[in-house]
């Protein structure tokens, strides 16, 4: 009977020894992994093992691991967003006599969400090594964060499309913000993170990405395409749409490492492509922005008919 309790205390100090080493390497193979941080078999090596502590997590954007790449892209594009405001904020109204501080609001709109997306996703791929707990909820900062961005971008284009429509502006950014509104929700409440519920949450987002689809087509039946090439920078929108697509199919298919597995553990999987191709599609985003911006003030001389905060809301 003492021999069975000694060969238990044995097993579980080697068991002790052995999560000790782990913890203290900096990067752990696939299956050193708890089942939580399994995610994609294709990665082999270059993960961080399970910290429990936020510093050490922290950490670890000092040095290279098989997230290094997702951190660093969206860090540096929450950066370079927060840098874009500040330019934004001290050139718009002086760029054009006729500029509004609702232009000036709408541009907010746009970095608030692109800030907060990269940010929150930088903040997520940095602790999701701390626990179980602690991924679960940066996944869902991770998720909001996309809401923000969606929100946020959809403001401005509302506003520079229907500039002589009001009520049509007022309807859209209603839609949208009800529809972010619930997907948010989604996202962060308990009682909607269970699996069985998975294919709903996938629905809520698809539905609020495919909203700025209606807006776009109905512009397009008023104005004529070329016309939402010069109001709202429409093509530009097309790239984005474009680059969304391409970066969600590639993170869904898990290429190229699921062909080559282990050949892109640290450098060029799915994931980190799928980031690079967000900061384009922002970046997209913006340059139609600040077409239609450019287009507002110099051909028409600013918006005469609409005022965003004293007109629509009325």
């Amino acid at each position: 009977m003492d021999g069975a309790k000694d060969a238990v205390k044995q097993i579980s100090k080697r068991e002790k020894e052995l999560q000790q080493k782990t913890e203290e390497k900096l990067t752990v193979l696939w299956n050193e992994l708890p089942g939580w941080q399994q995610d994609n078999q294709y990665i082999h090596s270059g993960y961080r093992p399970v910290t429990n502590s936020y510093g050490k997590s922290f950490a670890s954007v000092g040095y290279i691991h098989n997230e290094t790449v997702n951190i660093w892209t969206h860090l540096i594009g929450a950066l370079l967003a927060l840098v874009g405001a500040a330019v934004a904020y001290h050139t718009l109204g002086s760029r054009y006599e006729s500029a509004t501080r609702e232009d000036v609001l709408v541009f907010s709109c746009y970095f608030f969400g692109a800030i907060a997306c990269l940010g929150m996703s930088a903040t997520y791929h940095t602790i999701s090594n701390h626990s179980h707990e602690v991924a679960i909820w940066g996944n869902k900062l991770d998720y909001l964060g996309i809401v923000f961005l969606i929100w946020g971008s959809f403001i401005p284009v509302m506003y520079y499309g229907f500039q002589n429509e009001p009520q049509l502006m007022k309807t859209y950014v209603t839609m949208i913000t009800t529809l972010a509104a619930a997907t948010s929700t989604v996202s962060v409440h308990h009682k909607f993170r269970t699996p069985a519920l998975r294919p709903f949450r996938a629905l809520m987002f698809v539905l609020m990405g495919l909203s700025a689809v209606f807006p776009v087509f109905h512009a397009k039946s008023l104005y004529g395409y070329s016309q939402l090439c010069e109001s709202i920078g429409v093509g530009w929108m097309f790239l984005e749409g474009f680059l969304y697509i391409l970066g969600a199919a590639t993170y869904a298919a898990r290429f190229p490492e699921r062909v080559y597995p282990g050949r892109f553990d640290i450098w060029g999987s799915s994931h980190q492509v799928f980031h690079i191709l967000v900061v384009l599609a922002a970046m997209s985003h913006l340059v139609g922005l600040v077409k239609a911006f450019d287009y507002e003030h110099s051909a028409r001389g600013g918006v005469e008919k609409f005022m965003f905060l004293k007109v629509a809301w009325r």
